[in-house]
């Protein structure tokens, strides 16, 4: 193909040696065509360069087949990989992305939704947890919508994301199968609904092992690695000391690993900890650290086809969707120290 001449649908059909709609079938809804065609079209898009232009698109249908997707913090290690599984998603079926990252700024949200005013976006995916302040007066109406890695607080709008209570469960029975006793959660939320489900994950294993309440030790946090470290300095300051750290997620799992190594312990034969979310730096710190993976990627995809299927129909079969998490054992978690134990 020339270089200055962009390659066409046309283009597509020609090499592949199959009808032009059968290239469309292949890209917005390949699980409709057969793999031996899909292929070809496949390979033909490789040989021409041809890509679907999904605003273009929309100009010629007269709608949108955009989708807005808003973030508080696009340098959250989750946002990367939901976005791959979004955009895969939107992409089959003939959707582009685009991204509003708010930096935790209520106005920037809500200017966002100018997007659906001028028509330039069919749908939105949440990434914050709560609505954009003062939406009603933006739009008649809040477009379809899916909130995604944090329930939305105040909205009643469909949500896909990780079963937080499962997985803080599973990070609970781990510590008390190595023996541990009192183990501190580290995170606590009153705004956050993700933080509080984790949070019952960590009541419920210590209630199913029999703990009494005066073992259990909670602080509040943001999710941050400050508040993780924080958390230590308020612990020694009130010489109440777990055995172990059962953090909200990795940010705060690490921020205690540096309070705790600033004072010279040694994790985890002085104490275990753990994470939630199983980002890239849990394996690189050391040790690295034991943790929930949460599946983003897969997590993405279905926000994305709940989404679809809400501008498709306008009821979506299910209203929450839960995908399993996994426990990451790694090297910061072991038995009790038989000191802390005498004590």
């Amino acid at each position: 193909m020339s270089n200055s001449t962009p390659a066409t649908i046309e283009d597509v059909a020609r090499i592949a040696e199959v009808s032009i709609a059968t290239v469309s079938r292949a890209i917005h809804t390949p699980e409709k065509v057969a793999n031996s065609t899909r292929l070809k079209v496949n390979q033909a898009i490789a040989i021409t360069g041809y890509t679907t232009n999904a605003m273009a698109r929309s100009l010629r249908l007269g709608r949108s087949n955009m989708i807005l997707v808003v973030a508080p913090d696009i340098g959250d290690p989750n946002f990367s990989n939901i976005l791959v599984g979004l955009e895969n998603e939107a992409r089959a079926h003939g959707y582009g992305v685009l991204i509003g990252h708010t930096q935790n700024d209520a106005q920037r949200g809500l200017e966002y939704l100018k997007f659906f005013n001028s028509n330039q976006a069919a749908g939105l995916i949440l990434f914050t947890g709560i609505l954009p302040f003062g939406h009603q007066t933006m739009t008649a109406r809040l477009p379809p919508s899916v909130g995604v890695f944090e329930p939305v607080f105040n909205g009643g709008i469909p949500y896909v994301g990780v079963d937080d209570t499962e997985g803080a469960r599973k990070a609970v029975d781990l510590l008390l199968a190595e023996g541990h006793r009192k183990i501190a959660f580290i995170g606590d939320s009153r705004t956050r609904l993700a933080y509080t489900r984790r949070r019952m994950g960590y009541d419920a294993g210590l209630d199913a092992a029999g703990v009494p309440p005066d073992l259990r030790i909670v602080l509040e946090g943001d999710g941050t690695i400050e508040s993780g470290r924080h958390a230590v300095e308020q612990l020694f300051m009130r010489d109440t000391l777990p055995t172990a750290f059962m953090c909200v997620n990795d940010q705060t799992a690490i921020g205690v690993m540096i309070g705790l190594g600033a004072r010279g312990y040694d994790i985890p034969r002085d104490f275990s900890v753990t994470g939630f979310d199983d980002v890239p730096q849990a394996v690189f710190i050391s040790p690295s650290l034991t943790t929930i993976r949460q599946p983003r990627t897969a997590i993405g995809k279905q926000a994305m086809a709940l989404l679809l299927e809400l501008l498709s129909d306008g009821q979506p079969a299910e209203t929450e969707i839960l995908l399993r998490p996994d426990l990451v054992v790694r090297n910061s978690v072991s038995a009790p120290s038989r000191n802390w134990l005498k004590r």
